[in-house]
């Protein structure tokens, strides 16, 4: 299980999931890029910038509520320690 976390173009929006297949749901997410509907959609946050793997559902679930409870610069540190430059992370190339 994944725990990741999305941002938009301009970095101003994080979303936080939880998914078994992080291929597939970054490919949904970017699906409903624009979709108002939804939260990824309305702020085009689609932009792959931190995952980890979690032991399973349970742990996976634990993490993404934890992470969801802290401020945004307690986010933004933990996202700048995986990935410095806050690049997109292409799962195909991605060396980490």
């Amino acid at each position: 299980m994944y725990v990741y976390i999305l941002t938009n173009p301009t970095k101003t929006v994080l979303y936080i999931g939880v998914t078994n297949d992080l291929t597939r749901r970054l490919y949904e997410h970017s699906s409903g890029r624009g979709d108002v509907g939804k939260f990824t959609g309305r702020y085009q946050t689609d932009l792959l910038v931190y995952f980890e793997l979690c032991p399973d559902a349970k742990q996976a679930i634990a993490r993404e509520n934890q992470l969801k409870g802290w401020t945004r610069s307690k986010k933004d540190a933990l996202i700048t320690a995986f990935n410095p430059h806050w690049e997109t992370i292409n799962l195909e190339t991605w060396r980490g």
